[in-house]
């Protein structure tokens, strides 16, 4: 009997030693980032713009990709990731943009050291993948724009705007979302800069300017 055991436990290590290794899944990262091209804007102020927080909605507001399966059911995807958290990815997305068309004389982020006396927030409501009928991108975003008035009484806002976008995707792979999302981002900023530069003929002063 004692043979016997040995016998089966040296086969069991044999066997053991014999099978393929598996390395660790990780999750593939993306980027959503849409790139601004064309001339820029013939400034109309000569203030900075500063370029606020973005705050997203969950369940929209973690690294992992999102899908609408249904009316009430989302999925994560834990294998397929944003490279940084959709509030800093479409934060920096967005002051890239607003720096490239020109219409203050510079966007700058939370992170600056200048006072500017004109902000920009947005609000993400919705970042998925809509595959209830077929495969779409949705983005809804909401932008204020507000001013400094230095502890007086008014009404600092200067401007409430949302937008949704949705955009056909070609199939229902990870990357065909992505570049949707990037699509339905690129078009709502391009509005959004339209509308931006409206607001800056008539911007009100600042106190104390």
């Amino acid at each position: 009997m004692i043979k016997r055991f040995l016998l089966l436990a040296a086969i069991f290590v044999l066997s053991a030693c014999s099978l393929p290794t598996r390395s660790p899944v990780t999750p593939t990262s993306w980027m959503v980032s849409p790139d601004r091209t064309g001339e820029p804007r013939q400034a109309r102020t000569q203030f900075w713009l500063k370029v606020g927080s973005v705050s997203v909605a969950p369940p929209f507001d973690g690294k992992s990709l999102v899908y609408r399966l249904s009316d009430q059911r989302y999925e994560k995807d834990f294998y397929n990731v944003y490279a940084t958290i959709p509030a800093e990815m479409i934060g920096n997305a967005e002051r890239q943009w607003l720096n490239k068309a020109n219409i203050f004389a510079a966007a700058v982020g939370q992170g600056n050291s200048f006072f500017p006396y004109y902000t920009v927030q947005a609000t993400v409501n919705e970042f998925y993948g809509d595959y209830r009928v077929r495969p779409e991108a949705v983005v809804s975003i909401e932008f204020f724009l507000t001013v400094e008035h230095g502890g007086k009484k008014g009404n600092p806002l200067l401007g409430a705007n949302r937008y949704t976008k949705r955009v056909v995707l070609k199939d229902n792979t990870p990357e065909a979302l992505v570049l949707g999302q990037q699509q339905a981002l690129a078009e709502i900023f391009k509005e959004y800069e339209e509308r931006l530069y409206k607001y800056s003929a008539n911007l009100p002063t600042p106190l104390g300017q």
